[in-house]
């Protein structure tokens, strides 16, 4: 059952503060008419909502971190380092990090920041748990029934090496290099086509791939449905996913790398995005750019050439997909046991209320 507030906006410090106390006051009605024992935040938002019910309620609070929130503001240049909001939100995510008592984060790098010198615990016995973004990898079976040649004929895409990329654009986003990149690609191969599947106006990546010289028979971007997007990414041969990188971004697991593998596609993206680089080497399923340079360009052009003659990659790539990001046998487990250690540590203590904002 859901509960639903209205979301305040601005000024920004008042309404958020705003939104915290009524959040606040409804989660810890709704634990003490319904007994419930933990209190899960998925954000920093929510999770000083729920640090505020748990004084009032009691219970047990999962502090499920979705990213450095201060630190994304100020790489996003929304914020100066420094400045009044972000040492806010800071002094916020100290008593968040000491008043909860199991923890979620998306990458291992992540967790070495946050929690250095841990593993599974923190040094409070406290659980911690490395949970990406996963894919529901039935998805994707469900479009392995289609015939690709039959998808690539349906599309136009006979004879062409598809490149695709899926998401938003923009922001994070590195729209402009990646334009350069495919670029690049369509000048060492004229046999490149560029597929975008994107919900962002289309004239975002438009604009800049007709400047560098791709015409409209080169390219084409669309909006369609979660449900279609495993058959489109049938169609394709390689994935591009380039995003800032900053520090922020050590805590992010971008849902589209697990899509593309669980697609069987390999991918082209930047360093310096959560796990990524471990894995996508490791894994031997992708191409990591280093710089955004032309150089850096062709060189990664020729190291697929050779990656795509393996006739393996795509197993590679599902099987990574499975291993790592699989919904049902990565996801589900990780949290089910981090609620059961959070429930049966025998040596593990409630943070004293007292302790609490």
């Amino acid at each position: 059952r859901w509960f639903s507030l209205p979301y305040h906006k601005r000024p920004t410090l008042p309404a958020t503060l705003y939104d915290i106390a009524r959040g606040a006051l409804l989660a810890s009605r709704i634990a003490r008419s319904q007994g419930l024992d933990v209190l899960h935040a998925r954000g920093h938002v929510s999770a000083a909502m729920g640090l505020l019910a748990k004084r009032s309620s009691g219970g047990r609070l999962i502090f499920d971190i979705r990213g450095f929130m201060p630190e994304e503001y100020v790489d996003a240049g929304l914020w100066p380092s420094g400045g009044v909001l972000y040492r806010w939100t800071k002094a916020v995510e100290r008593r968040l990090l000491a008043g909860a008592d199991g923890f979620v984060v998306l990458t291992e790098r992540a967790r070495q920041i946050l929690f250095p010198d841990s593993s599974d615990t923190d040094p409070h016995g406290r659980p911690i748990e490395v949970i990406p973004c996963c894919v529901d990898l039935e998805r994707f079976e469900d479009a392995a029934a289609v015939s690709r040649e039959e998808v690539r004929k349906h599309l136009g895409l006979s004879g062409r090496r598809v490149y695709v990329y899926v998401g938003a654009l923009g922001g994070w986003y590195l729209t402009e290099e990646m334009a350069r990149f495919l670029a690049a690609a369509h000048a060492q191969d004229a046999s490149s086509f560029t597929m975008v599947l994107t919900q962002s106006p289309p004239e975002m990546i438009a604009a800049p791939l007709q400047k560098l010289s791709l015409t409209k028979s080169d390219y084409f971007i669309r909006q369609v449905p979660p449900r279609e997007v495993p058959r489109y990414l049938k169609a394709a041969d390689v994935a591009v996913s380039f995003i800032k990188p900053c520090f922020s971004k050590l805590s992010s697991s971008p849902t589209k790398i697990a899509e593309y593998l669980a697609a069987g596609l390999p991918v082209i993206c930047n360093t310096g995005v959560g796990d990524l680089d471990e894995i996508i080497e490791a894994d031997r399923i992708g191409v990591l750019i280093r710089e955004f340079s032309l150089q850096a360009y062709q060189e990664a052009q020729e190291a697929l050439l050779e990656m795509l003659r393996d006739d393996r990659l795509s197993d590679r790539c599902r099987g990574a997909a499975r291993r790592r990001f699989d919904l049902k046998d990565v996801g589900g487990p990780r949290y089910q046991r981090l609620y059961r250690r959070l429930f049966q540590a025998e040596d593990r203590r409630l943070v004293p209320s007292e302790a609490l904002p």
